[in-house]
């Protein structure tokens, strides 16, 4: 709950800062019109503009130097080429996204490449580190070098930056001290930090610094010149003003940032000017470098289509899939917005002129109207492509054909048309990332979207405002319809756009609620039992054992069953149910936990839906191997079956046999058999666990027929036994029996259930998971690999792992891998944590079980 009210406070800290920028840029332009700043962006000369480009491309080649030496400082070097992808793609988005997009990109890439939760997080620390470092050695330098007053709108504590500059230096030396004579780690609570060596600090000085001159010298070259204007105070004021951005939590520092420089820059350059070249600064030093990512993205999607380029496909295709529907994302985002800002800015007279011999202006008209529609759906359904909707998709791909057509009938705006043109020819080709067939009303929207949306929409409406500040108001402007109405046709298409928000807010409040987290009642178990008999995975039987909760798909013909330990709400293995209604109910139970603050958590999941778990940013360790026994092979024929032959005989010969007990059968003989299963408890001195495990329950028992070996007529051993649908395998769970029962009673039983499975047509025995098996021990393996290979190779005296993996090999399995899917970072220790205590815990009395 603290977590969720932190974000949005801190969200509506961002909308203040940028709504107090939009006022401070109001009154700094009272007196100037667009066309000023219009007309100093086309006096910009070719060269200025070259030499910036020049400029961004070294300045985005040194970004790439952060995780260059991050990485080299956490001991896990990686080639430079893997490097420049993630720096360049990471970069171009975070600088106009914020500072989690390029978090998101580094943990998608690297992990890939095989670091660790832990390392991406020292890799990030590091990166933010070496920032900070670098804007107060070249804030401290400048300040002392070129001091200069700061505008007294800032209220800044300081009149002259002289002391701020003593300040950073000072913080420097300082910080510079510890890392020659601190070795040991410094303790915050229960986190420790290493600082970084001499050779690394300033390494990750010297590359901050030259990203910090090379960012400001972009804005320098498009600023006119002034004698009052020097380089070094120049950057000076790009320091402060990044400054500003960061504080304000803006993405990209939008609007902060630039209404810093405005302010700083106004007793040096005229204010028109300073915002032209504002204008210009974004679009070669930020959007740029976006549009070249996002259509190298778009161009993979293309190539992935094409035989011939299936190698380069391949080279990408490992991480390109988990980026693509965040880029189109914000792609569309951009869209939206630039349709917008469209609405707001006149109309050329020459084209509405040209424009009005060919149509009527009725239809101008509704253009302009419907298209400001068509900009706020496309804001709202960049939430629901980021959530892989299928319906977003095709809704987005069709608002972008109407943006055109209608960006053309409203004023021949060609330019905005082929914009759109561009961001619909980059998402044509990415539909296979849009998989959820959902109700967009549904999803839950993030404090962040709404801010985001919200700043669109105060921009769009004081750019508007500033344009048309001349034209006094009245009441006669809303019903003024002619080819020079701008104003007018601004007004009814902000008032269009805003109800159109205002409708979707009241539909999503009055919605249906979500589902609470609960224990399960007999109608749920009811619902449940006829879903698990048509599931071809036998683990669905855990379901009837009554001790989770479960997460309905909307159809009911779909559950996830879950369990709470800690902060984590741990769903066992992959959803039960339709293959069609599993990613649907994967991303239902994600958005559950995060609305519960919860960390999200699968446990024992197969390889068939792992996309998804990364798609809604989980991270994968490796648990261990399932085996499955292909039963149309087994047999006691042949040499290597010579041992299970000799078990079979022995026990028959000293007068075992074994029989198969139908469900309806079993509750007379429980009695029986929960004497055995005590006497078992008792000698192995353990207790009944639950959740991955099943325990002796009569309710539970009685669902499944069961596997016994008869001596002397007296049962000695059982096995309950789980039936997959369509008879694609069969697997067990409770394995109890005497204490004087043969030693080998329940390889005897497996066999005997193998034999007769195999001659009841059932493809697979699925004799469940070796723990930590088959995990990688090599030097570039994440961690969680080889920590759990060291414990599987030497950790046998205490945990029996090898041995378990032995004794399955006997009747020669095929592996598949199974895995957790968790939050991950610096979580993951409490996860697992959370996670063994729920599969150690005793099991109680369930309240659907009567012993």
């Amino acid at each position: 709950m603290r977590k969720n009210l932190l974000r949005i406070f801190s969200s509506l800290f961002g909308v203040f800062l940028f709504v107090a920028s939009l006022w401070v840029l109001h009154y700094a332009l009272k007196e100037y019109r667009f066309h000023d700043i219009m007309a100093h962006l086309k006096e910009l000369s070719r060269n200025r503009i070259l030499l910036a480009l020049l400029f961004t491309a070294l300045g985005y080649l040194t970004l790439i130097g952060y995780d260059f030496f991050a990485l080299r400082y956490i001991n896990h070097p990686l080639p430079y080429r893997k490097i420049a992808i993630t720096g360049f793609i990471g970069y171009a988005f975070s600088n106009n996204v914020g500072v989690s997009m390029l978090t998101a990109v580094r943990y998608r890439l690297y992990s890939v490449w095989g670091l660790s939760s832990v390392e991406i997080m020292k890799v990030v620390a590091y990166c933010g580190m070496a920032f900070w470092l670098g804007l107060f050695t070249i804030g401290g330098v400048i300040f002392l070098l070129e001091p200069f007053e700061i505008p007294e709108l800032f209220h800044f504590r300081f009149k002259s930056l002289h002391h701020l500059g003593i300040i950073f230096l000072v913080f420097m030396a300082v910080y510079l001290s510890f890392s020659i004579l601190r070795k040991k780690p410094i303790k915050i609570l229960k986190w420790e930090f290493h600082i970084p060596s001499v050779r690394f600090s300033l390494s990750s000085i010297v590359i901050a610094c030259m990203d910090l001159l090379l960012n400001g010298s972009v804005l320098f070259v498009l600023l006119p010149h002034s004698e009052n204007l020097s380089f070094n105070k120049l950057i000076g004021i790009f320091v402060l003003s990044q400054v500003a951005g960061l504080v304000s939590q803006v993405p990209g520092g939008f609007g902060v940032m630039d209404t810093a420089i405005v302010l700083l820059l106004t007793p040096i350059l005229p204010v028109p000017s300073v915002l032209g070249s504002l204008l210009a600064f974004r679009a070669i030093y930020y959007l740029l470098p976006m549009c070249l990512a996002s259509v190298l993205l778009g161009i993979h999607e293309f190539l992935q289509k094409k035989e011939m380029f299936r190698l380069i496909a391949r080279i990408f295709g490992q991480w390109v899939p988990e980026i693509v529907p965040n880029v189109l994302s914000f792609i569309t985002f951009i869209g939206g917005a630039t349709i917008l800002f469209s609405e707001a800015i006149p109309a050329e007279k020459w084209r509405m002129a040209w424009l009005n011999t060919l149509i009527p202006l009725p239809i101008m008209e509704i253009s302009h109207f419907l298209s400001s529609l068509a900009g706020i759906l496309l804001l709202i359904l960049a939430w629901g492509l980021q959530r892989r909707l299928n319906a977003a998709y095709i809704l987005a791909v069709a608002l972008f054909i109407i943006g055109i057509i209608f960006s053309l009938l409203k004023g021949f705006n060609y330019e905005e048309a082929g914009i759109l043109m561009i961001m619909l020819g980059v998402l044509l080709p990415s539909r296979q990332h849009f998989y959820r067939k959902t109700s967009l009303i549904n999803e839950p929207l993030t404090p962040g979207w709404i801010v985001a949306i919200v700043l669109v929409i105060l921009c769009s409406v004081w750019l508007g405002f500033f344009l048309y500040k001349h034209i006094e108001y009245s009441d006669e402007l809303w019903w003024r319809f002619s080819l020079s109405g701008d104003a007018p046709r601004f007004l009814r298409a902000t008032v269009g756009a805003c109800a159109l928000v205002v409708f979707f807010a009241l539909v999503r409040l009055l919605r249906a609620s979500m589902p609470k987290h609960a224990l399960p009642v007999i109608t749920d178990i009811n619902k449940v039992r006829d879903i698990v008999k048509n599931s071809k995975k036998t683990y669905a039987n855990l379901a009837l054992l009554g001790d989770k909760s479960f997460l309905f798909n909307d159809r009911m013909n779909a559950f996830i069953m879950y369990a709470i330990s800690g902060r984590s709400w741990v769903a066992l293995g992959d959803p039960v149910g339709p293959k069609n209604e599993m990613p649907e109910l994967i991303w239902k139970f994600h958005e559950m936990c995060n609305r519960h603050d919860g960390w999200t958590v699968f446990y024992e999941i197969g390889r068939n839906n792992l996309h998804i778990y990364i798609d809604i940013g989980l991270t994968l360790l490796k648990l261990g191997e399932e085996a499955r026994v292909p039963l149309a092979a087994f047999s006691l024929e042949g040499i290597a079956r010579r041992k299970l032959r000799h078990t079979r005989n022995q026990l028959e010969k000293e007068g075992c046999t074994f029989e198969l007990i139908p469900a309806l059968a079993v509750p007379p003989i429980l009695p029986e058999l929960k004497v055995i299963s005590d006497m078992w408890l008792k000698g192995e001195n353990a207790m009944d666990k639950g959740f991955n495990t099943g325990f002796f329950g009569t309710e539970y028992l009685k669902n499944s027929p069961m596997g016994i070996v008869r001596k002397d007529s007296k049962i000695i051993a059982f096995m309950n036994i789980w039936l997959g649908a369509e008879k694609e395998e069969l697997s067990s769970d409770l394995m109890r029996y005497l204490p004087d029962a043969p030693s080998n009673v329940m390889e005897y039983l497996l066999i005997q259930l193998m034999l007769w499975g195999k001659q009841e047509g059932y493809q697979w025995y699925n004799l469940g998971i070796a723990p930590l098996a088959g995990l990688e021990n090599h030097t570039l393996a994440p961690l969680w690999n080889r920590f759990g290979s060291l414990i599987f190779r030497h950790g046998e005296h205490f945990f029996n792992f090898q041995r378990l993996r032995w004794y399955k090999e006997k009747f020669d399995p095929e592996w598949e891998p199974k895995y957790i899917a968790s939050s991950g970072g610096l979580s993951l220790p409490r996860i697992l944590a959370n996670i063994a205590s729920l599969i150690s815990k005793p099991s109680k009395k369930r309240p659907l079980e009567n012993n």
